[in-house]
């Protein structure tokens, strides 16, 4: 595999990062359709352990079975596949070698108390994203949770672990809990604050949520104010967000939400390769449709990334 001159700039950037990492780093970057280009699409199923499983997959019987998933993404020419260590354990013979995979190793559910702080507990280990031929580990964090610092010293100490023996570590930056207003959870602000936050604990690929135009803390609304700074469309908010996260210098994918109309996410994409981003990394919207509408779905995203659309 011939890495491309993108590919070999984005690596360029993490400096202090082993050819082990860097070569799992290149195996996401330069899979699938997208491969080579800088961008990436992800499909990332772990809302069984966040929602459960009827309404993850009720709406799409096919997909309680974990090959659906493994497949879905191998067909549509994704870069990678994220899961939890059930379901990579469920696919990892059958399909071992075919698709990068992401091992997400920790998880909230819906069961949790309301009244305890926003955290998850941790469901795999480092040792079993090497056991099962894994690219990366994926771990969440809540900025703003009571439970946040937490949850930040456990990914240090993991992310450790997984540079030391060559994985790429993949950070979900969501915040929520504690003083997050929920219309803050996606304010242009705490999403580019999310990002920083992730970059600078040491993650490769940074997953955040898609910025609206609010703004939640009144100092960062002084200093937008008083420079100036462009929210007006989803495009410039993701180049905010792609601002800081090191300046580009970091991968960062944008999550796909809840299920939404077919338009909405292909205007979603828009503005993420417009504003810079990576690129998506789209589950419900996916794995809830039929398989042919999902198909079809993702070739569009990927010929959006690829500017052809």
């Amino acid at each position: 595999m011939k890495l491309t001159r993108k590919v070999r700039q984005i690596l360029e950037n993490y400096e202090s990062d082993t050819p082990g990492t860097k070569a799992n780093l290149a195996r996401i970057l330069m899979h699938g359709k997208l491969g080579g280009t800088g961008k990436m699409v992800i499909l990332p199923v772990d809302q069984g352990f966040e929602h459960g499983p009827h309404r993850s997959f009720i709406p799409n019987p096919p997909a309680f079975d974990p090959h659906y998933h493994f497949q879905l993404a191998i067909d549509a020419g994704l870069n990678a596949f994220a899961t939890p260590l059930g379901m990579v354990e469920a696919g990892a013979d059958t399909f071992a070698g075919q698709i990068p995979l992401i091992l997400k190793v920790n998880s909230a559910n819906s069961l949790y108390p309301g009244g305890e702080p926003k955290d998850q507990a941790t469901t795999a280990s480092v040792k079993d994203a090497l056991r099962l031929g894994c690219a990366a580990i994926g771990f969440t964090i809540y900025p703003g949770s009571e439970a946040s610092y937490d949850m930040m010293e456990e990914i240090r100490e993991m992310a450790e672990e997984a540079k030391s023996v060559g994985l790429a570590v993949v950070m979900w930056s969501y915040p929520r809990g504690g003083e997050v207003t929920k219309d803050g959870e996606t304010a242009m602000d705490v999403a580019a604050y999310a990002a920083h936050m992730a970059a600078l604990l040491g993650a490769h690929i940074i997953k955040v949520k898609l910025p609206s135009d609010h703004l939640m803390q009144g100092e960062a609304q002084k200093v937008y104010d008083l420079y100036g700074v462009d929210l007006a469309s989803q495009a410039a908010r993701v180049r905010q967000v792609m601002q800081a996260a090191f300046d580009s210098r970091r991968v960062v994918v944008f999550s796909g939400g809840a299920k939404k109309g077919e338009d909405q996410v292909f205007e979603d994409a828009r503005a993420i390769r417009d504003g810079g981003g990576n690129g998506s990394i789209i589950g419900r919207n996916t794995f809830q449709r039929p398989r042919d509408d999902a198909l079809n779905m993702l070739n569009r995203i990927i010929r959006i990334y690829q500017g052809k659309e």
